[in-house]
């Protein structure tokens, strides 16, 4: 069962300074981050001139990392797609990825493997807000770092009234971790869960 509001707040606290914040992610030194601060204020971040998109991991099909049987983190399989959770915990309470095992992007899904990728989003979803203290699953394709189809999959815990909307992302990066056994109890209660539909739960231990 994923952590209740006061546990995660109470867990959050500890770890935080004497104003009662935690240290900034790694995200806010990125080149995309959109924020800076001027003479003491947030300011947004002088928009980059024109420049050729960038080249995304595995384009073409050549050197993706997301191509293979042997993929860290699958929880979930079937002949045509998966479902695995990242290498490593991080803020929010779950955070998992829809992939087809095809190295294919969102555009070059056929009609069949369209709709399976809504079925299985949707019953992702269901599952996901069906642990206790999940408030929502958030369901994003954004696909500007890798050409393979990657599909978020982000629960939100309930009652946290700072972490809402599309700025749960961001939370995800600045918040700690939470206990590894709640964690694994959960991906196994969604993998499970899935797998009454269709497939197999798999890599449990991993």
């Amino acid at each position: 069962m994923a952590e209740s509001a006061e546990q995660v707040h109470a867990r959050v606290m500890a770890a935080a300074d004497e104003n009662g914040r935690v240290p900034l992610p790694s995200v806010a030194s990125w080149d995309i981050f959109p924020w800076e601060v001027v003479d003491g204020e947030l300011a947004p971040k002088r928009l980059a001139d024109p420049a050729p998109e960038r080249v995304r991991e595995g384009e073409g099909g050549v050197d993706c990392s997301l191509c293979g049987a042997d993929q860290p983190g699958v929880i979930w399989t079937n002949d045509r797609w998966r479902l695995k959770h990242l290498r490593e915990r991080s803020g929010l309470p779950l955070v998992l990825m829809l992939e087809p095992v095809a190295h294919l992007d969102l555009p070059d899904l056929d009609d069949a493997m369209a709709a399976e990728h809504g079925v299985l989003a949707v019953r992702i979803a269901r599952i996901v807000e069906g642990l206790p203290n999940v408030a929502r699953c958030h369901v994003q394709r954004v696909g500007d770092g890798a050409e393979h189809l990657h599909t978020w999959l982000m629960a939100r815990t309930a009652g946290l009234p700072s972490i809402l909307g599309s700025f749960a992302v961001d939370w995800d990066d600045i918040l700690p971790p939470g206990p590894e056994d709640v964690w694994r109890a959960d991906i196994a209660a969604v993998a499970t869960a899935l797998a009454s539909y269709d497939g197999r739960a798999v890599g449990l231990d991993d």
